[in-house]
């Protein structure tokens, strides 16, 4: 019986927004609306030649945008990009490098979109668009910005599109279609893979980063933006609305859209405390601030446009992240809040993080998954695992993790891998090369450094994934890095609740919670009663409140609207916010809170 984990009903907010409210710009719903407000546009067009071109993010539904377009548009001419792509077996070879063999792993492409293009095959078809003087050609597809002309061979005049589409796609929502076999990746038809990670794997380290480096160069060249992220709900709008929300998102505090998702040892906590449907199994992720996964709800009016969070990162990344963290990430959001909910649920996976040389050196990235786990709620026995025990064989600890995946005798976590009892608002720190997992009976908030997906697990109970496949085990990957010295008394000193009061004033105290010196990020926690004065001091930040029912941000200079943020919200303040403040509200006045807050250090 799951236990009741709210007083009352939660005010949690699934789908925050960032307003527009010019009014101007008007969002089309439904393929007839958008199709009509495409052929106005088209009929505007002053010239003979009308050359549409509709550039698409890995992930849509082709086979919908195709026949509807086909359609709705009546072109005299559609041409499909892929097309004049390689050959599907050149693509394979292209990739693998990057692709590799392995189910979980492989390397950050450095391809761009023209590599996956036939050279000869794009100039017979530019020539053939050349040679078109009326009429409307639709160029569609991933990578279709790249086969309109690029100069003409009269007198070398540059023929840009007449009009541009862009249809962008939220990553969280192309894993979903990709678990139900609904999409290819770029260049290959291969939807009906046996397993769908190796869909995501693809996706991850290759397709998405080719997308979004040409994606990068279209942001104001874009005329209109169209929303798929709903199978045949599909929304238009112009492009310029959807920079003007980018930017007034960059002056103000801002939510993205949180993403829920069972897993094996999901728990319950969130379904309450979040609003969630109570008939799911269970809920054991929340991504409620990984802006490379997340949404961006912009609205309009009473209508709302989903574009990626990612698209402000690479829009406004100085504004966002700040200068300085800015010069070290670049375009890469390198702070990520999620939740993890053991609660009425299970042990996580036994785990340990790589080290910054050899994620660089296996996989491309260039910093690493140093981490945290802050303790929003916990049972009455609620541990984690942390560290490892003093006088642990590392010989012996790596043999009986590789004979109980082999099958043999279930692995004795306790016996090598020190246990430390929790409670609500502890915080304990994990910099990479640490092994730990998170037991039952605990809603942890995870801070950590944001290079998605490189979690070597070591053990996990002998128990299979919600796809009913045993969950990827990766001790070769893991053996290499687990730094053996971090045993119960250097785990004690350095990584348990490491609080110490920092400033103080009337009604609050901020207080240090970490993170380690070999992490980037600092956490601040403040308690208050009363108003707390806030600088974002050039850099961003990331905040949750983690008690209280209700409190507002506010700008002390009226430079943005006031925020209202409620318990286990999580809110993104850019570095170009500068001065804020935050204090209870509603139903949080009178109420001692708490808010953790994220930053890196400079």
């Amino acid at each position: 019986m799951t236990k009741n984990y709210l007083k009352e009903t939660s005010k949690f907010n699934n789908l925050p927004v960032v307003e527009v409210k010019n009014g101007q710009y008007r969002v089309e719903n439904g393929w007839d609306d958008i199709c009509t407000r495409l052929t106005l546009a088209i009929h505007k067009i002053p010239t003979k030649k009308k050359l549409v071109v509709v550039e698409t993010y890995q992930g849509v539904i082709h086979e919908e945008l195709i026949n509807n377009l086909q359609t709705g548009l009546k072109p005299s001419v559609f041409i499909h990009a892929s097309d004049f792509m390689l050959p599907e077996e050149e693509i394979i070879k292209l990739t693998f490098p990057d692709v590799t063999n392995d189910r979980i792993f492989g390397f950050l492409t450095r391809l761009t979109m023209d590599a996956f293009f036939d050279p000869e095959k794009v100039r017979v078809i530019q020539s053939e668009i050349e040679e078109i003087k009326e009429g409307t050609i639709i160029i569609y597809g991933c990578g279709a910005s790249l086969l309109y002309p690029k100069s003409s061979s009269l007198g070398g005049v540059w023929e840009e599109p007449s009009l541009l589409v862009y249809a962008d796609m939220a990553r969280w929502e192309i894993q979903l279609r990709m678990r139900k076999h609904m999409v290819d990746n770029l260049g290959v038809k291969n939807r009906d893979t046996a397993d769908w990670m190796l869909l995501y794997k693809q996706g991850f380290f290759v397709d998405w980063r080719v997308c979004d480096r040409l994606k990068k160069t279209l942001f104001d060249k874009i005329d209109y933006l169209l929303d798929t992220n709903k199978i045949s709900e599909p929304k238009l709008v112009e492009g310029k609305a959807i920079l003007e929300g980018m930017e007034l998102a960059i002056n103000r505090p801002f939510s993205v859209v949180p993403f829920f998702d069972p897993g094996p040892w999901g728990g319950q906590w969130m379904k309450e405390v979040c609003n969630l449907d109570p008939s799911a199994p269970n809920y054991a992720w929340c991504f409620n601030c990984v802006p490379e996964e997340n949404s961006l709800l912009l609205k309009f009016g009473d209508d709302i446009i989903e574009i990626p969070s990612i698209n402000l990162v690479f829009r406004h990344p100085k504004e966002l992240l700040g200068d300085p963290v800015h010069g070290r990430f670049g375009d890469e959001f390198p702070i990520r809040f999620d939740f993890l909910d053991t609660m009425d649920g299970g042990h996580l996976s036994l785990q340990v993080h790589p080290l910054t040389e050899y994620i660089q050196e296996k996989f491309g990235m260039h910093y690493t998954q140093d981490e945290s786990y802050y303790m929003m709620e916990t049972g009455d026995d609620a541990f984690v695992y942390l560290g490892l025990k003093e006088g642990v064989n590392p010989e012996a600890m790596m043999a009986e993790l590789e004979q109980a995946q082999a099958g043999g005798v279930s692995f004795d976590a306790e016996k090598h891998v020190q246990t430390w009892p929790m409670k609500k608002h502890d915080h304990v720190l994990i910099p990479a090369g640490t092994i730990h997992c998170s037991g039952k009976s605990s809603m942890v908030l995870e801070i950590s450094a944001t290079p998605y997906i490189f979690t070597f697990k070591l053990w996990d109970w002998g128990r299979l994934g919600m796809d009913g496949k045993p969950r990827p085990i990766n001790i070769e990957h893991g053996k290499k890095v687990i730094q053996w010295d971090r045993t119960t008394q250097w785990t004690k000193e350095n990584l348990v609740n490491n609080v110490h009061v920092v400033a103080e004033g009337d009604g609050w105290i901020e207080e240090s919670t970490g993170l380690h010196e070999r992490e980037f990020i600092e956490t601040r926690r403040h308690w208050f009663t009363k108003m707390v004065e806030h600088n974002t001091n050039g850099g961003v930040h990331v905040i949750c409140l983690v008690e209280g029912d209700e409190v507002i941000v506010e700008s002390p200079v009226n430079a943005f609207e006031p925020f209202v943020v409620h318990y286990a919200e999580v809110f993104i303040v850019p570095a170009k916010v500068g001065a804020y403040t935050i204090q209870p509200f509603g139903s949080g006045e009178g109420q001692k809170c708490g808010t953790l807050k994220g930053y890196v250090r400079v």
